[in-house]
């Protein structure tokens, strides 16, 4: 006598679905049909899905929404100059610039050895950096990086020999 190929799964959601195993070895048919049995159903698990991303979705806009407002807030306050670029680009670059001026200040002033004078000083070389991309590129950066960065980004002679001759 062949090992059944349809099962009766009932779901964890509660709906009840014949299943053809036959595409399983015959050994695996029963484990696989007690694992489905512990699932949602496919389309009980597609819903579900689609509304975790939904809901996800609108926590991100959310999110994003308040770190526009923070980041225009900080741009006005220190009176940092508009940004440069696509269109598509200029809000990200702005949260991008607040999120690493303010994790700098919080690692090098707040938390760090350095002043006031100090930050002025950082802070004019920011105004100067006005490409919403290089912020963009930059948003990974750790906040002690930033003076660097800003040395790297202002600097006339930027290295555009090939250094490999």
């Amino acid at each position: 006598m062949a090992v059944r190929t349809e099962w009766k799964i009932v779901h964890s959601c509660g709906h009840e679905i014949t299943r053809d195993l036959s595409d399983r070895p015959a050994d695996k048919r029963a484990g696989f049909a007690r694992w489905l049995g512990g699932r949602d159903c496919t389309d009980c698990w597609k819903a579900a899905r689609d509304s975790d991303t939904v809901a996800r979705e609108e926590w991100l806009a959310a999110k994003r929404a308040e770190e526009q407002q923070a980041a225009l807030a900080w741009t006005e306050q220190f009176d940092m100059p508009p940004l440069e670029g696509p269109d598509r680009a200029l809000a990200w670059g702005e949260r991008s610039r607040y999120q690493l001026a303010t994790t700098a200040y919080t690692a090098l002033v707040t938390e760090g050895s350095w002043d006031e004078a100090d930050w002025s000083a950082l802070e004019e070389k920011i105004r100067t950096v006005t490409r919403a991309g290089w912020w963009i590129d930059q948003r990974d950066a750790e906040g002690t990086d930033l003076p660097e960065l800003l040395d790297a980004a202002t600097t006339e002679d930027r290295g555009t020999e090939n250094p490999f001759r």
